[in-house]
């Protein structure tokens, strides 16, 4: 009798084991995975991340992360479903590679701009200008050379009112369609890590935010920011899918991210952590 109640003890004991196992699994199943492709994370992404998976904690999604560190690999682990969607690029990196690749990635979320700047050139190590329009005839431009960073620098310098181009929107710049330059300005082109080292020579210098951090810049002390529109839109950042994402067995998880990605909260952790070298664009 008592082997009896023994083995009925054991009984119960291995049901209620097999029961709490039960639980936990179906408490896992109901959490909701997300992977998501990145290059490797900066300190200023991985605080925006952070708060989108706080901002998600109550919604059982779990973002699942594989860092990349070359730039032809997120794309192509999205186009073979490894991740669900990735987040490294702009319009420009995103329309060439779907050319290149014959893909249809598509962007489902437009994030952030790293804008470009343009920077006073310096004498006795202070600024010589405060205000773009302080810049003299004759003056000396310093830009980066390379086709992509030339373009956005000309653009730039046609937004601040210093030139105008005979081009528009994602159509690249180069200095021959240059159709105004009032102010007969010298616009000079160098490698674009060389770009912060002519501010001593040059009166203005249009700088890679790289080599902004590099050479110890003050991003505050800019005289000209690229502004958002038609013309940098080929440069906003984006959250990238599959075409058909929405037919994915997660896409509503997905939505969520990008949801809890373009929030308030996310936008100020953007500005913050960037030191304001990021603009939110949504």
């Amino acid at each position: 009798m008592r082997l009896k109640k023994w083995l009925g003890i054991g009984t119960i004991a291995v049901a209620s084991t097999i029961l709490l196992i039960a639980c936990h699994s179906k408490a896992d199943d109901d959490t909701i995975v997300v992977k998501v492709g990145t290059m490797a994370k900066s300190d200023s992404e991985e605080a925006r991340w952070d708060k989108v998976e706080e901002l998600l904690k109550d919604k059982k999604i779990t973002l699942k992360y594989t860092e990349f560190t070359d730039y032809s690999q997120p794309n192509k682990a999205l186009e073979n479903e490894e991740i669900d969607v990735n987040a490294f690029q702009h319009y420009n990196f995103l329309n060439e590679w779907n050319k290149k690749n014959k893909t249809s990635l598509v962007g489902i979320a437009e994030t952030y701009i790293t804008a470009f700047r343009l920077y006073s050139g310096t004498e006795g190590g202070k600024n010589k200008y405060t205000d773009v329009k302080d810049i003299p005839n004759n003056a000396t431009i310093v830009i980066p050379n390379d086709t992509v960073n030339e373009s956005r620098a000309l653009y730039l310098l046609q937004s601040a009112g210093l030139i105008t181009l005979g081009v528009s929107g994602d159509t690249f710049a180069t200095l021959d369609d240059i159709t105004k330059n009032e102010k007969n300005l010298d616009i000079v082109e160098v490698d674009a890590a060389q770009t912060a080292r002519q501010l001593q020579s040059a009166d203005a210098a249009v700088i890679n935010n790289d080599f902004v951090v590099e050479a110890g810049i003050d991003p505050s002390k800019a005289i000209f920011i690229e502004p958002k529109g038609d013309n940098a839109k080929q440069w906003y950042n984006l959250i990238v899918a599959k075409k058909d994402w929405k037919k994915a067995k997660n896409a509503d998880a997905i939505q969520k991210v990008i949801d809890a990605y373009r929030t308030d909260d996310v936008k100020k952790v953007i500005k913050d952590s960037s030191q304001g070298l990021d603009e939110p664009v949504w």
